[in-house]
């Protein structure tokens, strides 16, 4: 009944309109053109997506050139692209057990969230999955490529009395910063006030050594989850890694173990700034 009814409004109405009931558009009405909104004065990356939509082309990770060209070259996406920065040649599985990262802790200390990265126990002395351990460090290594890229700050933290001459000279090396005192509260929550004014917070937190002792927690890992500031951990059998951003499962207390940290983690950055000045050469 009522899409008899419905039919015969329609009818009635389209012969009032002067039209046929076929539902034909009627050629005295113009449509007038709607006035598109201007993204392009939003932001640059708003046009290079506007760009790329109108040129389609597709690029293969394979075929993307070793670095960002001329204006006249297709545009390279770093983000992405899926090692920009030749992270996974940094090292190898052979080389983290020659430097011990797969030793962690007795048994009874350890943590149950560290289950997950537990490959077996040897006289009681829990034994890491270096397989495991490679991949979380490479994509640690790679956001921290791209921080270093665009000019961020890293901060490395350390409180490991043996270690921190180590992370404090690979921090100087790389031009970055390097923190392996005892850390004040409200350094980063509060720092207008501790500073004296407005104060640039780092872009990301390294931790060596995600511990104070073996059963206290850094205090500087909650203060970043605060601010939201990333954070790249080294955390150990003992260590609890839900507060860490990007965790790196391993041996966090050997001075082999921390070296090899270092190393990978200043190359990362030296290569990191290298590429942009190669890119930002290459574009002038």
């Amino acid at each position: 009944m009522l899409a008899r009814r419905t039919a015969q409004w329609l009818s009635q109405y389209l012969h009032r309109a002067g039209t046929t009931s076929t539902l034909q558009p009627r050629r005295h009405v113009q449509s007038l053109p709607l006035e598109q909104p201007n993204f392009r004065q939003s932001s640059s990356v708003f046009d290079s997506v506007i760009r790329e939509s109108k040129d389609q082309t597709v690029v293969r990770s394979s075929e993307l050139p070793p670095a960002i060209g001329r204006a006249d070259e297709p545009i390279v996406d770093i983000l992405k692209h899926p090692d920009y920065f030749g992270v996974k040649k940094l090292f190898t599985v052979k080389e983290m057990f020659q430097c011990g990262v797969h030793l962690g802790h007795m048994g009874g200390t350890l943590n149950e969230r560290m289950q997950q990265f537990i490959f077996g126990k040897r006289f009681n002395q829990l034994i890491f999955d270096l397989d495991i351990t490679a991949e979380y460090l490479r994509d640690a290594l790679n956001v921290l490529s791209h921080i270093s890229y665009r000019g961020g700050i890293v901060l490395f933290v350390c409180r490991d009395r043996q270690n921190c001459h180590i992370v404090e000279q690979t921090a100087i090396d790389c031009g970055e910063y390097a923190h392996t005192r005892y850390w004040t509260g409200g350094t980063l929550t509060d720092a207008t006030n501790i500073f004296g004014g407005a104060t640039r917070l780092p872009d990301v937190l390294v931790f060596l050594s995600t511990m104070n002792s073996i059963l206290e927690q850094h205090i500087a890992i909650e203060s970043a989850a605060i601010v939201n500031i990333p954070t790249v951990g080294i955390v150990d059998t003992n260590c609890n890694p839900n507060l860490i951003t990007y965790p790196v499962p391993g041996n966090d207390d050997s001075p082999s173990a921390i070296e090899f940290y270092c190393h990978v983690f200043k190359t990362a950055i030296q290569n990191a700034k290298q590429r942009r000045l190669d890119d930002d050469r290459m574009k002038s």
